[in-house]
C-alpha cells in the first residue's frame, strides 16, 4: 500500500494495537477515494477502530475528522500548499 502517512501493516493507525489491519482510504468516496490512493492518504486500522466499534472511523465523526486532518497535514508537508489539497478534496479540515 502506497501511503504518505506515518503508518504500518499489523499496526494500528488510531490505537497503536498490534495484529491484523484494514487499509483505510482517508477521503471516501467519487472522486476522493481515488484521490486518496493517487496521493497515499491512507492507512492501516485495526477491525475495531475502521468498522467494528462505536467509535470506529466509519461509525464516528471524531474518529474520522481525527484521521481526516492527520491526512491533509501529511498532504501539506509533502506539497506545501492549503489551496491544493482543498482544490483536490474540496474541503478544509484544519479550520
Amino acid at each position: 500500500m502506497k501511503t504518505i502517512m506515518n503508518t504500518f501493516k499489523g499496526v494500528c493507525y488510531l490505537c497503536g494495537s498490534i495484529g491484523p489491519t484494514e487499509n483505510h482510504h482517508i477521503f471516501p468516496g467519487v472522486p476522493n477515494r481515488k484521490n486518496s490512493e493517487k496521493y497515499g492518504l491512507k492507512v492501516y486500522l485495526c477491525p475495531y477502530c475502521h468498522r467494528l466499534s462505536k467509535e470506529a472511523v466509519h461509525n464516528n465523526k471524531k474518529s474520522m475528522l481525527k484521521v481526516k486532518r492527520d491526512g491533509q497535514k501529511a498532504f501539506e508537508q509533502i506539497h506545501g500548499d492549503r489551496q491544493q489539497f482543498i482544490n483536490i478534496f474540496g474541503k478544509n479540515y484544519l479550520e
